[in-house]
C-alpha cells in the first residue's frame, strides 16, 4: 500500500466523484484507518449499502438524513455518527454538506 502524506490540505486533493455528484477526497491514511472528505450536494441519496469497513464521521457542513441499521436520525453541522462494519445504512442529502469520514481497515479503493 501507498503511504499518505503526513499533512495535507483538501485543497491540495483532486477530487474523486463517486455517485455521479459527491466529491471524494482521500485526504491522508495509516495502517489501520483512512480519512475522506466528502462534498455531498443536496438531492444526493447514497442508496442502502453495507461494507466491511467500520465507519466514524463528522458532519462539517449542511444537514443529512442517516438510516444505520433501524435507526433514523437527521443531522446538522457539528454532528459525529458512527457505522458499524456490515451494518445496512443510507444517507440523504437535505441540504449540501461536507462530512469526514473514517474507515477501518483503509478502504483500499479510496486509495489514490
Amino acid at each position: 500500500m501507498a503511504t499518505s502524506r503526513t499533512f495535507v490540505s483538501s485543497g491540495e486533493v483532486e477530487p474523486v466523484i463517486q455517485m455521479s455528484s459527491v466529491e471524494r477526497r482521500t485526504l491522508v491514511w495509516g495502517d489501520d484507518m483512512l480519512l475522506a472528505e466528502m462534498t455531498i450536494p443536496k438531492g444526493t441519496r447514497a442508496p442502502r449499502h453495507s461494507h466491511v469497513h467500520e465507519q466514524v464521521g463528522y458532519l462539517v457542513k449542511g444537514r443529512l438524513e442517516f438510516i444505520v441499521g433501524d435507526e433514523r436520525a437527521v443531522l446538522e453541522a457539528g454532528a459525529g455518527y458512527r457505522v458499524p462494519s456490515n451494518v445496512p445504512h443510507e444517507v440523504h442529502a437535505l441540504e449540501d454538506s461536507v462530512a469526514l469520514d473514517i474507515f477501518s481497515p483503509v478502504r483500499e479503493e479510496y486509495l489514490p
